[in-house]
């Protein structure tokens, strides 16, 4: 693999598109990367200002970048990743157009649509610090340089919650994970437990159900996954569900070995002999980088309109890091346009307020 220059993304050698530069190729994710790179070697300056700056690349931040894409809007996608929590969904069920699709060939793609259909500037990095300056904003990302833009979408999704209990962080990937994962090979015959009740549990399962021996489903209260999820999983002979039970423990020596339970309210605990514990007990938000700007709700989320403005004037937001309900990515990708389709006007006002000005001043 090689790394584009221009923006930071893995690359295959074979069929990537490349460039000579003073006796040395380089190698790009696209046509449009390597326009820029060919240009900035020419003009000796780095584009750093932008009319808008997309934050972050799972389903909304990526719709919204296709979408000022297709707009022809003045705009830069920063993301650390492509895809967010969707390339972990091994089954999406009912988006537009599938009955259902992985989510990596989902994320596959919308990364298609961005670099080769629908082309704008766009950075692997992450985001370090945004700042309100002289009525626009300043982005710095973890490699020290900073951005400037008019307007700002922040898109930054969710992040996994963790149990917080004995032995959670020492079996970390030593038999304890979080979400699915590609190898289930491990656990081939053996004893597993789920932690969660949700969509994201349930999926998990049933990609469990012909690989390991016994499935321990334990959530600490009833199951809320979707019914016709539910439905297909309790046929699975060997699963065992314990509804209403807390994890109290993982224990093991070198690697995970059993998990210990308790019913909620009673003193008998359960310890339960497993090889994997794959934990889904929900998502917090990823808005730390941006919460001194923006008014949030007592779980993190950034509080949004219904253009997807925020509490800062010339900040929008889309996706699961906000409050909008359903935590889909079919809701997502709706946000994300929605959200570039306002930052658009709010940018078109911008300009025409300062050409007004400038029309005074020469007036």
């Amino acid at each position: 693999m090689k790394k584009d220059p221009v923006c930071n993304m893995d690359v295959r050698e074979d069929g990537a598109i490349t460039a000579e530069c003073d006796g040395l190729i380089y190698y790009f994710c696209s046509e449009g990367c390597r326009g820029k790179f060919l240009k900035e070697k020419a003009c000796k300056a780095p584009r750093m200002s932008y009319d808008l700056i997309i934050i972050g690349g799972g389903p909304a931040g990526l719709t919204a970048a296709i979408y000022a894409a297709t707009l022809k809007m003045d705009a830069l996608l920063i993301t650390k990743d492509l895809g967010g929590q969707a390339i972990d969904s091994t089954k999406i069920e009912n988006y537009m157009g599938f009955d259902f699709i992985a989510g990596p060939e989902l994320v596959e793609k919308f990364q298609r649509q961005l670099v080769l259909s629908h082309y704008i500037d766009h950075l692997m990095s992450e985001v370090e610090k945004v700042e309100p300056y002289d009525g626009s904003f300043h982005v710095t990302t973890s490699d020290l340089k900073t951005y400037s833009a008019n307007a700002l979408l922040i898109a930054t999704g969710m992040t996994r919650r963790k149990l917080n209990v004995s032995g959670e962080e020492e079996f970390q990937r030593r038999g304890v994970f979080y979400g699915s994962i590609q190898d289930l090979s491990f656990v081939q015959g053996e004893g597993v437990a789920v932690i969660g009740g949700g969509n994201s549990a349930l999926q998990i399962v049933e990609n469990l159900e012909t690989v390991a021996g016994n499935i321990h489903l334990v959530s600490d209260a009833e199951l809320t996954a979707d019914p016709v999820i539910i439905e297909r999983a309790k046929k699975f002979d060997n699963l065992q569900t314990y509804e209403g039970f807390k994890v109290i423990e993982f224990s093991g020596e070198g690697a995970v070995a059993h998990i210990v339970i308790r019913k909620k309210a009673e003193e008998e605990i359960i310890k339960i002999p497993v090889k994997g514990v794959f934990i889904a007990v929900g998502l917090q938000p990823n808005s730390s980088v941006i919460s001194h700007l923006l008014a949030l709700n007592e779980r993190g989320e950034i509080i949004i309109n219904p253009d997807c403005s925020t509490s800062h004037p010339g900040i929008f937001a889309a996706g699961d890091v906000t409050n909008a309900f359903g935590k889909r990515i079919i809701i997502a990708c709706g946000e994300g346009a929605k959200a570039a389709l306002a930052a658009r006007q709010y940018v078109l006002a911008i300009r025409k307020k300062k050409g007004s000005k400038e029309v005074r001043g020469n007036g």
